[in-house]
């Protein structure tokens, strides 16, 4: 018995013993990253790495992916707009694998289905820009909430402004 016990022992430490000591997890001298290669490569895989399926702007949680706000009663896109678009559509022009569903909102004021048309329109005016900044129209999809989904509950224009939106919801990655 004490024979079959040391043999065991001498088994596993020497196929632990085989496994470890003649791995090298270093690279050699000529294959390692400069600086600025690794910072380029970890650049965009690392957004995409950390990216969870679901994961939308509102909630800040769709890597570098942002919300963009409208004017009330309006679908055109405003300065502020186009500049967080713009870092949108590099996110996603780098990004090639990540899909996007914008979501258009409004604020409460106004019908049911006049928001759903107005927030229709604002999602859609986002896919058109993302599109003419050479983004694939195949990877974004639009729906229209109107005004069943706020993130600010209040009657005031502070809130309502909140409400008036374009959210981005990561669909694929």
């Amino acid at each position: 018995m004490k024979k079959l016990n040391a043999l065991a022992l001498t088994l596993i430490l020497s196929a632990t013993m085989s496994l470890t000591g003649c791995g090298s997890s270093q690279k050699k001298a000529d294959e390692t990253n400069t600086p600025t290669e690794m910072a380029n490569d970890m650049g965009a895989s690392n957004d995409i790495a950390n990216l969870e399926l679901n994961a939308d702007s509102d909630s800040g949680k769709a890597a570098s992916l942002q919300t963009v706000y409208f004017d009330f009663n309006s679908a055109n896109l405003k300065a502020d707009t186009k500049a967080a678009l713009d870092n949108n559509a590099e996110f996603l022009k780098k990004n090639t694998t990540v899909e996007v569903q914008v979501e258009g909102h409004c604020d409460e004021r106004g019908g049911v289905q006049y928001n759903l048309a107005l927030g229709e329109r604002r999602a859609a005016a986002i896919k058109n820009y993302l599109v003419a900044l050479g983004v694939e129209s195949s990877r974004i999809t639009t729906i229209s909430f109107g005004k069943m989904r706020p993130i600010s509950f209040g009657h005031t224009e502070s809130a309502w402004s909140q409400n008036r939106r374009g959210n981005f919801v990561v669909t694929a990655k």
